[in-house]
């Protein structure tokens, strides 16, 4: 089947037919008797005990998230940041290092600069992958970067990094919140494990807020040394099984039975949804572009990423940016319009606009920002559903 056949088909068959899986709303689960209440503390069992290890309905979702991406395992979270707290805390220490671009969203990098420091985690910035070997030492344990960064709308050259990585036995964590799983095939670009904000794309409509951790069953956990008790106990299933037996079930950071039951019918449009914004973003991009200003988006001919946009994804993205060069400039065009609405948030079904630099960014330096190609004048607009045409109008005042 092909990726919107098997978003509608996949699932779990309900005792009664229901056409919906349903919710289940509950704290707690009985067992038969006490043997087999003991079966599933110890993992000998795959029956439920307490929501906030396990749930149907999010096992329900987290399978067919797996039979939609091709994942070796999949673990439901709270939010975007909690998946990404999850996978790191799970392959990570004190004394630790680890490798990130430079250009991450900005609540992932205040969680790496404040939290993981306090912890004695460090994190080792680079701007390219043939940057990364330098970087390398006995305490690396990982690398980290976003497929498409958000905002700046640059790419990771994966065919450069793999090599590299690959040959110092260090996973390549990549969240793919702006690039779905029908537009970008991450196991093929050499992906380990993957993390996704359920908020955005598969939501859809920005009501529910949940995270998504993919393991690619790609990379070998014997050689990660955070792991080798797990390693023992599991062998490859070694990175699922710290998740579900400490690091998940320890933070409490659990996709709640309502919220996994509204993502998983999310799953069902993601396909249709993805492409109308992708398409939108694209022809708003060029149509921008052609008007003089100064736009990005991977897949304009002036971007310096089209290239290796192309090879890497099957479509741009929902997201562009404007440099309208100072914050007066940002804001007068902000307040003009009339369909984007001026909020947070990213590939909702309706189209927002936003000043990074003087948001999300607001806790940083001037310097840090321009460092990270966080401008004052930049705006990012988050393509939605809407008429692209009505889109276009927004821009009446400066077209």
């Amino acid at each position: 089947m092909k990726f919107a056949t098997k978003a509608l088909r996949l699932g779990a068959h309900d005792a009664h037919g229901a056409m919906r899986f349903p919710i289940y709303q509950s704290a707690a689960f009985e067992a038969k008797d006490a043997a087999a209440l003991e079966a599933v503390f110890k993992g000998q069992s795959a029956n439920h005990a307490y929501t906030r290890s396990t749930n149907p309905t999010t096992q329900e979702f987290e399978a067919r998230v797996r039979g939609l991406s091709g994942a070796f395992g999949v673990v439901a979270t709270a939010s975007g940041m909690g998946a990404i707290s999850n996978v790191l805390l799970g392959l990570l220490k004190t004394g630790d290092n680890f490798i990130a671009t430079n250009h991450l969203f900005g609540n992932t990098i205040s969680l790496f600069n404040t939290l993981f420091e306090d912890m004695g985690i460090e994190v080792r910035y680079v701007e390219h992958a043939s940057e990364v070997e330098a970087h390398i030492d006995a305490n690396t344990r990982l690398f980290f970067c976003e497929a498409l960064s958000n905002p700046q709308l640059s790419i990771v050259d994966f065919e450069a990094l793999n090599p590299v990585l690959k040959a110092h036995n260090i996973p390549l964590v990549v969240d793919t919140t702006m690039t779905p799983w029908n537009i970008f095939d991450a196991k093929a670009h050499g992906v380990d494990v993957e993390v996704v904000s359920a908020t955005k794309f598969i939501s859809g409509g920005g009501h529910v807020l949940g995270g998504l951790v993919l393991e690619y069953g790609t990379f070998d956990w014997a050689k990660a040394p955070n792991l080798a008790n797990f390693y023992a106990k599991f062998g490859p299933n070694a990175f699922i099984a710290k998740l579900r037996k400490e690091t998940y079930r320890n933070l409490g950071a659990c996709l709640s039975p309502q919220s996994a039951y509204l993502l998983a019918l999310g799953l069902e449009t993601l396909d249709l949804r993805v492409k109308r914004s992708c398409e939108s973003a694209l022809r708003l991009a060029q149509t921008l572009e052609k008007k003089g200003l100064k736009v990005h988006y991977p897949l304009l001919e002036s971007s310096p990423y089209c290239d290796l946009a192309t090879k890497t994804f099957s479509q741009g993205g929902a997201l562009l940016s404007l440099d309208m060069g100072s914050k007066e400039a940002a804001y007068a065009l902000m307040d003009s319009f009339k369909i984007f609405k001026r909020g947070t948030n990213i590939q909702d079904n309706k189209s927002l606009a936003i000043a990074p630099y003087h948001t999300i960014y607001a806790e940083f330096s001037h310097d840090q920002k321009s460092a990270w190609g966080v401008g004052e004048g930049l705006i990012r607009l988050s393509i939605g559903l809407e008429d692209p045409e009505d889109l276009e109008t927004d821009f009446t005042e400066i077209l």
